[in-house]
């Protein structure tokens, strides 16, 4: 029981960590993202490399906003591989129109 109270502690204290890009330097977009993916890395982000085209996702349409982001999961998961595994979310806003 003990291990699993550290545990939930210690996922408590990781938290989630966001780092959000706008282009335009617009307020946060809160709704649902055009694109979203899972990645993985691995030992702590050291090995992985990751690459995201939004042109590509977004076609014609302008980028919106980019985020990426280790949510609640991305860090359990972190925590219970003892960071051998260590999947980070990606999102993608594209502006409204045709692609």
């Amino acid at each position: 029981m003990k291990k699993i109270i550290s545990a939930l502690a210690i996922v408590g204290l990781v938290g989630c960590s966001t780092v959000t890009i706008n282009p335009k330097g617009i307020i946060k977009n809160d709704t649902n993202p055009t694109y979203q993916e899972s990645l993985p890395f691995f030992l702590a982000g050291i090995i992985g490399e990751r690459e995201v085209n939004a042109k590509e996702i977004c076609g014609k349409r302008a980028v919106k906003q980019m985020q990426t982001q280790a949510t609640f999961l991305d860090s359990f998961l972190a925590i219970i591989t003892l960071t051998i595994y260590t999947p980070r979310s990606v999102k993608i806003w594209c502006e409204e129109g045709n692609s």
